[in-house]
């Protein structure tokens, strides 16, 4: 399996600490950020092969994250985590797709749903998912 270089941004230090954790024990090259004004620094000084957003965040939500990643690093895969929030989760999720996500993940989610979407987003161009 490829390593990647992977930036994971959530404000909930559980869910970023154990994200980064799993990718890490699969050989990726993990970034982390605690809010969108994170980053948004740390993509602009290294470059990643895919992010995993929340969507629910102060200061910068994962919303104006994926807007900017899209407008900046259109390569850049894109996978959108939520939990919902003052509207139902799968709203936010659709808006995520509708703007450049490339998978949706909803939380709370196992470990094995993690490596699923992630392997399905970073398989190669006609490889196709993993069924």
């Amino acid at each position: 399996m490829k390593a990647w270089s992977i930036l994971v941004v959530d404000d909930e230090p559980s869910i970023l600490a154990l994200v980064s954790r799993a990718l890490q024990k699969r050989g990726h090259t993990i970034a982390t950020a605690g809010d969108g004004v994170e980053a948004g620094r740390v993509v602009s000084s290294q470059a990643f092969d895919l992010v995993l957003t929340d969507l629910l965040m102060p200061d910068k939500d994962g919303i104006q994250v994926i807007a900017e990643l899209r407008r900046k690093f259109p390569a850049v895969k894109i996978i959108a985590m939520s939990g919902g929030g003052h509207i139902p989760q799968d709203q936010y999720l659709k808006i995520a797709k509708g703007l450049g996500a490339h998978a949706l993940l909803d939380k709370p989610f196992t470990i094995d749903q993690l490596y699923a979407v992630v392997d399905s987003v970073l398989a190669p161009e006609g490889a196709g998912a993993p069924s």
